[in-house]
């Protein structure tokens, strides 16, 4: 028998999407949800193995590992950047010791693991248009701060023991599903949700504010492909730059308008958030993943507008929203 999937952070706004995504592709008894908290939706509580784990805790972790025979980890628990500013000793205890204890386990257990990293591992002195591959990371918040190390780390894992660790550092990531979660970008999942239920928002970041951006789909697609790849083309390990489209926060509430003409926008930048997001690169190099496992994105700015206004209209009508 095939050995188990576990998903931590599976609550979240990519591990809630990524657990369904892998039921339906590998079947829903053997990908395990792993969360610090009871499921919103039912359907991820209930379509498959739920279990609560606190990664910080490696006794519980290495419990539920050996419950489900775990042979793959997806390492998505982590504290984001706007909470881990907020809260910066949390954010290194979930981020660098979690990260620890599941790379600890995965060396015991030859398991393979994503960890995904960030674009929060770059910082101002990193070319900030089409950020290369191999370049300055000095990152201002602790969340970017732990993103580095922990690219570091999972990569002395993979030279020093052998674990197959593979990870991205997503751009924004923007959902139709899943609220958003006290990440920098959310501004760009936020808009939408406002856009159909007030026909206003208002941006924490400035109008000329570009960042990089994928919608989630494709960042769906991009992890389970990475994973899925020959580990005989990858050059790289842990930290695969990865990027979809870049847009501005006026651009973005430009394209809104197309679909909603009364949509208004102000802008009220918010201090954190806005240095935050100014550190960040505008557009990203993302070269070696295309060569190395063949990564592709599908959805641009035009087609993913129109989508999440779509599937986010048809909740709204129906009272779910």
């Amino acid at each position: 028998m095939s050995k188990s999937i576990l998903v931590t952070g599976a609550v979240g706004q990519i591990g809630s999407e990524l657990t369904m995504a892998l039921r339906e592709r590998y079947g829903a008894d053997r990908v395990v949800a792993a969360g610090h908290r009871t499921p919103p939706s039912a359907e991820l509580q209930h379509s498959g193995p739920f279990d609560r784990v606190d990664v910080t805790d490696p006794n519980g972790l290495a419990a539920t590992v050996a419950k489900y025979d775990v042979g793959t980890v997806y390492h998505m628990a982590a504290i984001l950047s706007a909470v881990g500013e907020s809260k910066p000793q949390l954010c290194w205890d979930v981020n660098m010791n979690g990260l620890y204890n599941v790379l600890e386990i995965a060396r015991e257990r030859g398991i393979r693991l994503f960890c995904p990293s960030s674009i929060a591992a770059f910082g101002p002195e990193t070319p900030r248009q089409n950020t290369p591959q191999e370049t300055v990371l000095r990152p201002r918040t602790m969340y970017g701060v732990s993103k580095v190390a922990g690219e570091l780390l999972c990569n002395y894992y993979v030279r020093r023991y052998g674990v197959d660790v593979r990870g991205v550092r997503y751009p924004g990531i923007i959902s139709h599903v899943t609220p958003p979660g006290g990440g920098t970008t959310d501004y760009a999942v936020a808009i939408f949700y406002q856009a159909i239920r007030e026909k206003r928002y208002a941006c924490f970041v400035r109008p000329d504010t570009v960042l990089p951006m994928m919608y989630m789909p494709d960042c769906i697609k991009a992890t389970i492909d990475l994973m899925e790849a020959d580990p005989a083309r990858l050059q790289h390990r842990a930290d695969f730059n990865l990027a979809a489209f870049s847009f501005s926060a006026a651009e973005l509430a430009a394209e809104i308008r197309k679909h909603i003409p009364d949509f208004a926008v102000t802008y009220e930048p918010d201090p954190v958030k806005q240095a935050i997001a100014d550190s960040w690169p505008q557009s990203i190099d993302d070269s070696a993943a295309r060569q190395e496992w063949g990564w592709q994105p599908h959805y641009d700015l035009v087609t993913m507008t129109a989508d999440m206004l779509d599937k986010l209209g048809t909740r709204f009508r129906e009272g779910r929203l």
